[in-house]
């Protein structure tokens, strides 16, 4: 990376599309630029409608550029959803170098060796994560390049994904005049933004609470266990709000926004608002008391349904603590709700950027740090600083790659890129 980059990372979620620009200055992330839209075409975590995908996506894209004056023309995409599924796999090579020192080639060799697995014909792989290296059979190896040995072995996590889900989330990006320099699984990057190393080591359920859905992300012994999607989300508490007061959806998700608490102990009586009620031009008089009633059973459910997913994957009794992050996190006294539900430690995680101190910005900052650590080949970090006037021509930047480990993700996204 030269010491000025530019990251532009995609979160399409189901109620926003966020664009997020972080500048790699020395090393430091600094975030200079933030795009949203409203997503329409997407439905609880899914694309339903592609043309209005497309649409939100330029709108998110055009935010941004608006904000910093730059052109965006690659972006990272973050892609999650319940046809996300992991698999451990195990890859072997021999040491190429005469004098059997370890190079960027055995790495990238054993990481290929690691992606021969038999997969259903609708599946593909998105990426793949290294737990460990083996060097002759010596294990917890983190970074094998320099090291002498004959036979090099990896222990990985494979991640696979639908191709009609993949396929139709890059058809999205690539219509909205975007190149995708690749895909990044949002668990991966929400955790490497809202965990710490403990916390991965040993035992952490990192709950993403959406609009549509609920991402779960387990990690065990320092990485990335299992995954799971739970289809309910804020969007449910705001449905029960438009029933509960009988008024619009759009009225009901500014009424959560402003006046929302998540427990009926912490909701004040005298706190009024008025709301306009369906097939009736007559306001009617609600407290916050009134609307807790409606939120706490929901924010329950989901709490509960969280514990019940995080037992059915066999991680009930491993789990030290769960961090909830996501937009639906940020009503009032969410934490101590989940406290009691969950029967555990937990926290709420929250960027600690300017301009993106919200639990809704997790995923997006995360895909920038993920990429900063990670995925630093090729030069392909996003747009080159340009006037707005030529955004439509503005191409990647093209670094020289660096030496190191990181390299491993040189081939990971050919199959998109």
């Amino acid at each position: 990376m030269s010491n000025n980059d530019l990251i532009v990372s995609l979160d399409i979620g189901t109620s926003k599309i966020r664009v997020i620009i972080g500048e790699i200055s020395n090393g430091a992330i600094n975030i200079i630029g933030v795009g949203s839209a409203d997503s329409d075409g997407i439905r609880k975590g899914a694309i339903v409608d592609i043309d209005q995908t497309v649409q939100s996506i330029r709108n998110a894209v055009d935010h941004a550029e608006r904000m910093v004056g730059i052109g965006i023309s690659e972006v990272y995409v973050g892609i999650s959803g319940n046809h996300i599924a992991l698999q451990t796999n195990h890859g072997v090579v021999a040491v190429s170098n005469e004098d059997r020192e370890i190079g960027e080639e055995d790495i990238e060799r054993v990481l290929q060796a690691a992606k021969v697995v038999a997969l259903p014909p609708e599946r593909e792989i998105i990426g793949l994560v290294p737990k460990q290296f083996l060097v002759d059979g010596l294990a917890g190896i983190q970074d094998p390049r320099g090291m002498i040995g004959v036979r090099l072995e990896v222990e990985c996590t494979i991640i696979t994904g639908t191709k009609a889900a993949v396929h139709n989330l890059m058809r999205c990006v690539e219509k909205a005049g975007l190149k995708i320099s690749g895909l990044i699984l949002m668990s991966l990057a929400s955790g490497m933004m809202a965990l710490t190393k403990d916390e991965k080591q040993m035992g952490t359920v990192l709950a993403d609470i959406g609009a549509g859905s609920t991402t779960l992300a387990i990690f065990e012994g320092g990485s990335l266990s299992a995954v799971s999607t739970l289809p309910i989300g804020g969007d449910y508490v705001t449905s029960d709000i438009c029933y509960g007061l009988k008024t619009q959806t759009e009225h009901a998700e500014k009424i959560k926004l402003k006046y929302g608490c998540a427990r009926i102990d912490d909701a004040a009586e005298d706190q009024k608002f008025k709301v306009m009620r369906v097939g009736s031009n007559m306001e009617k008089e609600f407290s916050q008391f009134d609307l807790a009633n409606i939120i706490e059973p929901r924010m329950q459910e989901i709490f509960q349904m969280i514990r019940q997913e995080v037992k059915r994957l066999g991680y009930h009794d491993k789990i030290n603590g769960y961090v909830l992050t996501g937009g639906s996190v940020s009503l009032p006294s969410v934490l101590p709700l989940a406290q009691i539900e969950l029967e555990s430690n937990v926290r709420i995680a929250v960027p600690d950027y300017i301009g993106v101190r919200d639990p809704s910005f997790s995923s997006g900052v995360g895909m920038i740090q993920y990429v900063t650590k990670y995925v630093r080949t090729r030069g392909a970090v996003g747009p080159k600083r340009a006037p707005k006037a030529k955004a439509t021509t503005a191409s990647g930047t093209v670094a020289a790659p660096k030496p190191g480990i990181v390299e491993w993700f040189k081939n990971m996204f050919k199959e998109f890129i």
